[in-house]
């Protein structure tokens, strides 16, 4: 008989999770009951057909309502010191973190709805994907209820939003990181070694059916064809991105660059597109689902990611299955020392621990953060995990537009060496991040922890 696991994410339906919307479709397709509980429900412009299956089955409520009200007086009445030992202990644990502070106070009565639903429902466990408001989330339910949960640790939520981590790490059953470096990153900041038997590592995932291999390889003298999927925030670095493009002009190489994706950085990064000059050989296409990207891929011979940081970037592996040559930025890690390990130096964990803060609070100092975090920090970052610098692709420096194009240009250069980086790139999403594989890794240690109960 399956359990009835409830996932907790931030917001659904939001392209840049569709990740958990794979790994909940994958594990309910193997006879397991999963339960949707979005802490916001919101509608987006674009909504991946996957996602949209999923929609009907959320629990989608409000911040506040009768419903809410009424769960909420009843928890009060029946456990009335544990429900303001729960809501001071947020307020007096967040007190360094105004935004995450108010938030979670406000999502509050929501989650005390929320724990009443999950045991009229018979949810036997449940799954927070990021351990900033939904790993809160199910912290509060597992003290209101005695449901176990566990937690999937991937970024923002280890390297800027720190507080109260340390609590909510305790209480679970055990903790998914997605790469050696978030397990030894959540450790430094914890300053915990108590919590490692139970952090296990467990890529992020793709399908990989769903992709196809490239139209055209790269050849001798063709144009570059560049594409770069991601949402456009300023950690994402289209700007730097753009900036290469110049670079390759001047340079006289041919290129054509293609954006996907859509946010606050759109603006900017359409400014610098038309000061340059470069309307013809960059395009735009905004917000593109899951489906429009996996057509749009092929058509491409080359793949960017110029992030100044990234967890595991999910968008890397789909061009890597796709067989695209692939540059990336190393934001944490010497790009010559591709031996070293990705513990981290107890003289590293600071510079570390604030430089990431810094670039995902998106400081005005957040690009030069990222470009010295690059060249001082000898640990590998999660893309080390994807990208073996000159054996599955390059790597190039974060903010720093001629590394950048350095790196096209290699790829340019010498299209033979850059196809075989790209078979080895697939090969590598094919033997290490096949969500099919990760997602039974993750039932795996749901039912096992599920027995030790």
């Amino acid at each position: 008989m399956g359990l009835k696991i409830a996932y907790i994410m931030s917001r659904f339906p939001h392209l840049p999770e569709t990740f958990i919307m794979r790994e909940m479709t994958e594990i309910a397709s193997r006879g397991e009951d999963v339960l949707l509980y979005p802490l916001i429900f919101q509608h987006d412009p674009v909504v991946h057909p996957e996602a949209a299956a999923w929609i009907p089955r959320a629990h989608a409520e409000p911040y506040i309502s009768g419903r809410i009200l009424a769960s909420n007086l009843a928890v009060f009445l029946k456990k009335p010191l544990t429900y303001l030992r729960l809501l001071f202990q947020i307020i007096r644990e967040n007190l360094t973190n105004p935004n995450f502070l108010v938030r979670g106070v406000l999502l509050f009565p929501k989650v005390v709805h929320f724990a009443r639903q999950m045991q009229a429902e018979g949810v036997d466990r449940i799954h927070a994907h990021y351990a900033s408001h939904p790993a809160l989330a199910a912290w509060v339910i597992h003290e209101l209820t005695g449901l176990p949960y566990s937690v999937t640790v991937h970024a923002h939520d280890i390297y800027a939003r720190t507080s109260m981590l340390k609590t909510k790490m305790r209480g679970a059953d055990f903790i998914v990181a997605i790469s050696e470096f978030n397990r030894e990153f959540l450790l430094s900041v914890v300053s915990d070694e108590s919590l490692r038997p139970k952090i296990h590592i467990i890529h992020c995932g793709i399908n990989p059916t769903k992709y196809t291999t490239i139209d055209s390889p790269m050849r001798n003298g063709n144009p570059l064809e560049i594409i770069s999927v991601g949402s456009l925030k300023p950690i994402k670095g289209q700007r730097f991105l753009v900036e290469a493009c110049r670079i390759l002009r001047e340079r006289g190489i041919p290129f054509h660059c293609t954006i996907v994706g859509d946010g606050p950085e759109m603006p900017d990064v359409r400014r610098r597109v038309e000061t340059h000059s470069l309307s013809e050989l960059i395009t735009l296409t905004g917000s593109k689902d899951e489906e429009q990207v996996s057509r749009l891929l092929p058509l491409a011979n080359c793949y960017v990611q110029p992030s100044l940081a990234e967890g595991l970037p999910v968008a890397v592996m789909e061009a890597l299955c796709c067989e695209l040559p692939v540059v990336a930025t190393a934001y944490a890690g010497l790009i010559a020392e591709r031996a070293a390990p990705s513990s981290i130096r107890p003289e590293e964990a600071s510079l570390l621990i604030n430089g990431l803060s810094e670039i995902y609070r998106d400081t005005p100092r957040a690009a030069e953060t990222a470009l010295d975090l690059s060249r001082r920090v000898t640990c590998r970052a999660g893309i080390f995990e994807l990208i073996i610098p000159g054996e599955t692709g390059l790597l190039a420096r974060p903010a720093d537009p001629e590394s950048l194009a350095d790196a096209l240009e290699t790829l340019y250069k010498n299209p033979e060496k850059a196809q075989q980086m790209a078979a080895a790139g697939r090969q590598r999403v094919l033997n290490s991040f096949d969500l099919r594989q990760n997602a039974g890794e993750i039932l795996s240690l749901f039912h096992s922890y599920s027995r030790q109960i």
